[in-house]
């Protein structure tokens, strides 16, 4: 472990140099941290790495968390403020409750980025970092995250009910979700391929296994054999978790879009990207199906897009000292973990 840290901000430094980047605070740069905490990916990638090893869903968790951020009120951190006097949550928004998790993850993350850089590394920031080591811890592609990102003073939980979008969504809605982001439809079949690892739970897509829009029968467009074996491990009522990749479920590869080939899709918006008669969306599956590194090429493009949306920079915002609270609320609960709040732990699932 210790060798590869080092390597990669080896790297790192060597492909500066090279490609004539600033390292300068310049506006969202990889470099943006280069003088003030050099040590910053190695740290990220540590604490990642070690959670992983008795969390097999952290990877999927982190990203998820990342996208949930920056499709509210751009990627600010919001999605990690606790409720408190001034901040009504968006881990309460029906999107997120009892479903987001990696909190406790990304507080670990603070900690020994703050003992090693005080007051320097934002919030918004890591989760941007942590979505790319989930990505290569899980196999997937490695692109040098922008950075200079700041966090928000706000949370907006109206918003996080309104604009993430649900796994029981039409392709046109879908689309719509993504157009007001500034995402198109290449970005949309792109990024819904982070759904090639994690779990989903059955209430997510429950309503395809025994009453699909209200019909007493399932989703026409669920292969059958899936369904039976969604029938098992989903019976009515459940509270089960799922895997949403039922070939490789761990890992970040392109098989989420050979399922989707095969009528495999676990969420009805995942399947809705090849099932939708005549949908533009159809030809991208099929290119990132027959080709792995083209799908690869394709998500460091969206995500870095993704993660341009609405960012704080310069002297907007702040950087939080502790990312569940804003600093003025923050230095207010010295000794209080974070972890230890009511908040956090609901998205421990």
């Amino acid at each position: 472990m210790g060798c590869m840290r080092v390597v990669v901000v080896a790297f790192w430094c060597v492909v500066a140099m090279h490609a004539g980047f600033s390292v300068s605070n310049a506006q969202l740069n990889p470099w943006f941290y280069y003088q003030t905490c050099p040590n910053l990916y190695n740290i990220v990638f540590g604490v990642i790495f070690d959670a992983s090893l008795t969390d097999t869903r952290i990877g999927a968790s982190l990203m998820r968390l990342h996208f949930h951020d920056c499709f509210v009120q751009g990627c600010d951190a919001s999605i990690l403020l606790n409720n408190s006097s001034t901040i009504e949550t968006e881990q309460d928004a029906f999107p997120n409750i009892n479903s987001i998790r990696g909190l406790d993850v990304v507080n670990d993350i603070k900690t020994e980025v703050e003992n090693v850089c005080p007051a320097t590394v934002s919030c918004a920031d890591i989760l941007a970092i942590a979505a790319q080591v989930a990505s290569v811890l899980g196999g997937g592609p490695s692109w040098l995250v922008r950075l200079g990102r700041r966090d928000s003073l706000t949370a907006n939980k109206t918003l996080a009910n309104q604009n993430l979008p649900a796994p029981t969504l039409t392709l046109d809605k879908l689309n719509a979700s993504f157009n007001v982001q500034g995402l198109n439809t290449n970005d949309l079949v792109t990024l819904s391929g982070a759904h090639t690892f994690g779990r989903a739970h059955c209430s997510t897509f429950i309503n395809r296994l025994y009453n699909f829009n209200n019909t007493g029968n399932p989703d026409p467009t669920l292969n059958t054999t899936y369904l039976e074996t969604l029938r098992e491990k989903c019976p009515e009522n459940s509270t089960n978790l799922t895997d949403l990749d039922l070939t490789t479920p761990n890992k970040f590869d392109n098989k989420y879009y050979s399922n989707l080939q095969q009528l495999n899709g676990l969420l009805q918006s995942d399947q809705e990207l090849f099932s939708t008669p005549g949908a533009d969306t159809i030809g991208i599956v099929n290119s990132f199906s027959n080709d792995q590194n083209f799908f690869f090429q394709n998500f460091i493009s969206s995500m870095i897009k993704m993660g341009n949306i609405g960012v704080l920079t310069g002297d907007e915002g702040e950087i939080r000292l502790q990312c569940n609270f804003v600093n003025d609320e923050s230095s207010e609960l010295v000794g209080v973990s974070s972890k230890d709040s009511k908040d956090v732990m609901v998205s421990s699932i």
